[in-house]
């Protein structure tokens, strides 16, 4: 190759390596690289001039070198010379950027290029130096800096590697040929662009002949038809991607699959046996599980659930069938109770059949099977039934002790037929009306009987094995009374009739009605009438209104309260009973002075009688409810107990006149006398002061004679002496021999009744023991 020399240019001579499998030779290839100058290095100013661009004198291509090189001496690249070399020594060349003097080394006086370590295209692909010639002796650029390329030439040095793998995946059991379970993917870091070292193909190394692979996408596919789970429920492949397109001499990586089929209803459900056969107690209680039968299902999930039912047999209306949803198995039901005397064997068909179809596979079969149930009944020590449970008798309110009411019966159901002893459950018969024969079962009344306090009498008869004793039956018995005609009709209430005084004849003052504790078949029918005593009366007339009720009217006008201010209307009421009895009641008719205006009937008056009354009571109460919430007034005029200071602080003694005023304790009666004198009346005489005691003590027993709901207020304390250094002295009543009061006599309390006799013994005994 010839180069264009010019003056002070730098000719790079580059060695290229093929591969072994082209041309052996080296070959020079060149391209023009950038120039760099020394004022952009920051170099020295004024060795090149800024003048135009120069033209170079050669052209380079890329440095190539092989990855992986193993041999002991420095793999040579290349060679770099200058025009300005001579040959003298005087040159010397310069390597400097990525890897220089590291991986990649120069020799200063023929510039030629080696490797001095092995090199890896997967680590870094290519490299960018910067060459230079300089002046040996002055170490000055001989020319500008340029910057050429190393890049490594890859070998296929890596395997393919399923970076996902190893792969679990899901295909349906019995899948058609070629449908997609799974893709497979391996990576290979060699150079995709540079031969075929990156260049895979997929191919199966276990799996055969059920599945496989294609070539160059990696899906793996069903390979045979019609796999079945229920044989064979998973499967492991083993998958290879080889590079160099699978050619002798590639590299290759494996990876595994595997593969498990999902299920699909495919398998009807079958009984394992034609026939079961089960023992069941007679005792069994309804609903109660008597059989498990269980049909098998090779299925998995909801395509192995199934449903079980009844087709036919003697025991269609005695059984029933459930699916237990845990374990898939037929539960027979009890629906009816069971008897061995009755019936010892009961035949059923039961069919099990798949809840979720495939319609797919429903032309190879029915997906349901038969199988025959035979249940046998075992017998076992029953109680006694009775026949009927439930017994309904009647007796009347007037049968004489002993009165046979009825008769129950039981049997043993056993094939031994015990005898049977009967008796009453006394829980139910707390009052002993009856009694029943141990043997016979006949029911009497053992006490007289009263519709009026228990019209029905609900009785449990036991019946019990006499060889047995935990064997007892039970039976209810239902004993009504009958009614008799042994209550006379009276009033229903106590009435409060009321005449005006301007009451005109034939006015109707009250209505009668009347209650009758017996009930006829035929319902009440009552008559009223006068007694003979006052059938003539010249007041009143009682008319029978035929309706049960009876109507009482003025017979004439002119009532007077003062002349006579009530009467007594003795009324017979009667029933036609058999036999028909009959009572006396009186009516009081009280004469009321209010006049009525025209339009008012007596119910208005009364009415508002009634309303008024309720009023009066409201206020009243509401006045004492007042009276005990508010604290009692104290009038000094009346009060005559002893008033009481309590100075019990110890504070700052008599200088302290803030808690409390001494004044009052040291002075108590001149404090009295000046409050009289304030009010400007005269001091009270000693009779005048005996005087409103006795009306103060009257008024309080007044008052506590009409309220009998409030506490007595009378009581009596004692104030005890309280020392010699007392400025009070004594406080007590009692102890005070100059006080006017102790000089009085109390003999009058002695009169007043027993509710003050302990006051007046107390005031007897003080004046005794004073008087000696």
């Amino acid at each position: 190759m010839n180069f264009l020399r010019l003056p002070s240019m730098l000719t790079v001579i580059i060695l290229s390596l093929w591969e072994k499998s082209g041309c052996g030779a080296m070959t020079l290839n060149s391209v023009a690289l950038p120039q760099v100058s020394r004022k952009a290095r920051g170099g020295g100013a004024g060795v090149y001039s800024t003048q135009s661009r120069q033209r170079r004198s050669w052209v380079w291509n890329q440095f190539f070198v092989l990855e992986e090189y193993t041999g002991d001496e420095p793999l040579y690249i290349g060679k770099l010379h200058s025009d300005l070399d001579k040959g003298d020594g005087q040159v010397r060349y310069v390597l400097s950027g990525e890897g220089a003097m590291s991986i990649f080394s120069i020799d200063e006086d023929t510039g030629d290029i080696h490797t001095t370590r092995r090199l890896d295209r997967e680590q870094q692909a290519y490299y960018t130096l910067r060459a230079q010639a300089r002046d040996r002796n002055t170490n000055l650029p001989l020319e500008p800096e340029s910057q050429f390329i190393i890049k490594v030439q890859d070998i296929n040095d890596n395997e393919p590697k399923f970076l996902d793998g190893p792969y679990v995946a899901r295909v349906a059991e019995r899948s058609p040929v070629g449908t997609s379970v799974v893709t497979v993917v391996a990576t290979d870091v060699d150079d995709p662009t540079y031969g075929n070292s990156a260049h895979l193909v997929y191919s199966i190394l276990q799996g055969q002949p059920y599945f496989s692979v294609e070539p160059k996408s990696g899906v793996v596919r069903t390979a045979l038809p019609d796999m079945d789970r229920e044989l064979r429920d998973h499967y492991l492949l083993v998958i290879q991607a080889k590079d160099m397109i699978g050619q002798m001499g590639g590299l290759s990586g494996t990876t595994t699959v595997t593969v498990m089929l999902t299920d699909v209803n495919d398998n009807p459900p079958r009984f394992p046996r034609k026939s079961y056969q089960f023992s069941v107690p007679e005792s069994t209680l309804v609903s109660a599980v008597v059989a498990k039968i269980k049909a098998l299902d090779a299925d998995a999930g909801p395509n192995a659930e199934m449903d079980y039912r009844i087709l036919d047999g003697d025991g269609l209306g005695t059984f029933r069938m459930l699916t237990d949803p845990h374990t898939q198995e037929g539960l027979v039901i009890l629906i009816k109770t069971l008897d061995f005397e009755t019936k010892t064997r009961y035949t059923l068909r039961v069919e099990a059949s798949n809840r979720y179809m495939d319609t797919r596979f429903l032309s190879a079969g029915p997906f349901s099977d038969v199988t025959t149930v035979r249940l046998q009944v075992e017998d076992v020590n029953e109680p006694p039934c009775f026949s009927p449970r439930v017994s309904q008798m009647a007796v009347s309110e007037a049968a004489p002790v002993g009165t046979e009411v009825g008769s129950v019966s039981a049997h043993d159901p056993d094939a031994l037929n015990c005898p049977i002893r009967y008796a009453i459950d006394q829980k139910s018969d707390v009052e002993n009306y009856f009694d029943i024969d141990r043997q016979s079962g006949v029911i009497r009344t053992s006490r007289r009987l009263d519709r009026e306090l228990s019209a029905l009498h609900n009785i449990t008869v036991l019946a019990t094995e006499s060889l047995d004793h935990s064997q007892v039956g039970k039976a209810v018995v239902l004993v009504s009374v009958t009614d008799v005609n042994d209550n006379a009709p009276s009033f229903p209430v106590e009435y409060q009739t009321f005449i005006c005084e301007n009451a005109q004849p034939g006015q109707i003052i009250e209505t009668l009605s009347a209650v009758d504790l017996d009930e006829p078949k035929n319902g009440h029918h009552f008559l009223f009438s006068l007694a003979a005593k006052a059938a003539w009366n010249l007041s009143f007339i009682l008319r029978d209104n035929n309706d049960n009720t009876a109507s009482v009217l003025t017979r004439r006008a002119g009532f007077l309260q003062r002349e006579r201010p009530l009467y007594f209307l003795p009324v017979v009421i009667s029933d036609r009973g058999t036999p028909p009895l009959s009572s006396t009641s009186t009516l009081t008719v009280s004469m009321s002075p209010l006049l009525l205006p025209d339009g008012l009937s007596l119910a208005a008056v009364v009415l508002l009688t009634c309303l008024l009354t309720l009023l009066g009571v409201a206020m009243v109460t509401g006045a004492i409810r007042r009276r005990r919430k508010e604290p009692p007034i104290i009038d000094d005029e009346r009060d005559v107990r002893e008033n009481i200071v309590c100075y019990d602080d110890e504070g700052g003694g008599e200088e302290d006149t803030e808690a409390f005023d001494m004044f009052t304790l040291r002075h108590l009666n001149e404090t009295k006398r000046s409050n009289h004198a304030t009010a400007a009346e005269p001091p009270p005489s000693r009779k005048d002061k005996h005087q409103l005691f006795q009306e103060f003590i009257k008024d309080r027993l007044r008052e506590a004679n009409l309220d009998m709901t409030a506490p007595p207020f009378d009581s009596v304390q004692t104030y005890a002496f309280e020392g010699s250094g007392s400025a009070a002295v004594s406080l007590s009543s009692f102890s005070s021999l100059t006080s006017l009061e102790s000089e009085q006599s109390y003999h009058f309390l002695s009169e007043w009744g027993p509710k003050f006799r302990k006051l007046a013994e107390l005031y007897r005994d003080r004046e005794g023991g004073g008087a000696s």
